[in-house]
């Protein structure tokens, strides 16, 4: 799929990891936001919703900036995040 980016998103609070596509084309607190939606949904209402979420690179421990563009960062197709 062209301007997506399928990643690995692991959530530590719940123990959980999922597979997403992100959009490249948007910022991250977009990007943030959505995933935090989207797990919240797929455990039926038991993570909470926040609006301070963060997002890291599992393996190097980079954390995203807000304002970053997806496309401008080092996530790529089979990145391991971390959402908390």
């Amino acid at each position: 799929m062209e301007y997506k980016y399928l990643v690995q998103v692991y959530v530590p609070e719940i123990e959980e990891e999922f597979e997403f596509y992100i959009p490249a084309n948007k910022h991250i607190k977009f990007v943030v936001d959505i995933l935090g939606q989207a797990v919240n949904e797929l455990e039926y209402g038991s993570y909470p919703k926040k609006s301070n979420f963060q997002l890291c690179n599992r393996r190097t421990g980079e954390v995203y900036e807000y304002g970053s563009y997806v496309r401008n960062t080092s996530i790529k197709n089979g990145t391991q995040l971390v959402l908390y």
